[in-house]
């Protein structure tokens, strides 16, 4: 009888803080939208596997992942994500904590991350895009390709003045990383004027909404038509700029089964100028996805920061989701 008891009883708490809860959290929040279209459970679900070890014993691997969305959606450090769960009604909802329940403390995030690692983040980013496909957000017709720069440091005067005591003329590419901490980044130029030593984001934009397809991630110097290999979708016309203008991004684009929409270099023979205007228009107003984009890396390393890029990945997209989905079911009904 005495657990009977308890169990009328903790049904009754559970109904209290779900009350609670509803009040609290107003119905057009986004973090409800987005619970209301997304199987978080199934899209985290992968991570069992590596997650029973993590910090915290007794946390679901639901509510460690969906803390992780929080953390690069509102872009918290470790510590401000401990205290966002514990002072947030909205994001101790979200992640499924209780009004009472313990939360983690900042610790526990670096282990979830290194325990997740980027390969199966990138799962999840294409499980996610799979279930927005299912829900009409991605179009795959035309899609567009570019490279943005990630900084990994502002200033290497320290780095610098060591390399010329040890006899070098500059600190260039060729030895920076026998005096930088992060030994993969690089240093990247738009022009002789626009330089940054870290990484590139290449990411495949899906031009129905703008929603991120393909994530990828290179030190600054790497050329971006390069990785056209890694970033082009299966289908539909591909726009790029002028710096994939080359014959082996043209084979990859074609070999992909999709048709090159790039803009042509002034000395390339077969320049349409009226065509490039055309290609040009077209991208111009998903120009704004990479803009938008962090430019800073938050951890050393190529593969931190790749993780970096899927988890911004996904939460970019799971933001404009969150402002499509309602709209669209206006027009529908």
């Amino acid at each position: 009888m005495t657990n009977i008891g308890a169990d009328k009883t903790n049904k009754m708490l559970l109904a209290t803080e779900e009350d609670i809860f509803n009040k609290l959290v107003e119905t057009d929040n986004p973090f409800r939208y987005l619970n209301e279209h997304f199987d978080f459970a199934e899209l985290a679900g992968s991570l069992s596997g590596c997650y029973s070890e993590l910090g915290t014993t007794g946390i679901a691997v639901e509510k460690g992942f969906k803390a992780l969305l929080v953390q690069f959606w509102e872009d918290y450090s470790d510590r401000q994500m401990e205290r966002g769960l514990k002072d947030n009604i909205v994001i101790r909802w979200f992640c499924g904590f209780g009004l009472m329940e313990d939360t983690p403390d900042h610790s526990y995030f670096g282990k979830l991350r290194k325990r997740i690692g980027p390969k199966r983040l990138a799962e999840i980013f294409h499980k996610t895009n799979e279930a927005m496909k299912k829900q009409n957000l991605f179009g795959e017709v035309f899609t567009f390709l570019d490279a943005s720069s990630i900084i990994t440091k502002t200033a290497l005067w320290d780095e610098r003045d060591r390399a010329i005591a040890d006899g070098e003329e500059k600190l260039k590419n060729a030895i920076i990383n026998n005096y930088t901490a992060d030994k993969d980044a690089k240093w990247g130029a738009k022009s002789k004027t626009n330089l940054w030593f870290g990484y590139k984001r290449h990411n495949a934009v899906d031009m129905r909404f703008g929603l991120i397809s393909k994530v990828a991630v290179t030190p600054a110097n790497a050329p971006d038509y390069k990785v056209v290999k890694n970033i082009c979708p299966r289908q539909g016309l591909v726009f790029a700029d002028k710096g994939y203008d080359y014959q082996e991004a043209d084979r990859w684009i074609r070999a992909n089964g999709c048709i090159p929409a790039t803009l042509r270099k002034n000395n390339n023979k077969q320049k349409n100028h009226d065509l490039d205007r055309w290609h040009s228009a077209i991208r111009m107003p998903f120009e704004s996805t990479f803009s938008k984009q962090s430019k800073r890396a938050r951890y050393r390393g190529r593969t931190k920061v790749l993780f970096q890029c899927f988890a911004e990945a996904i939460v970019y997209n799971l933001k404009k989701a969150a402002r499509i989905l309602p709209s669209l079911a206006t027009v529908e009904t």
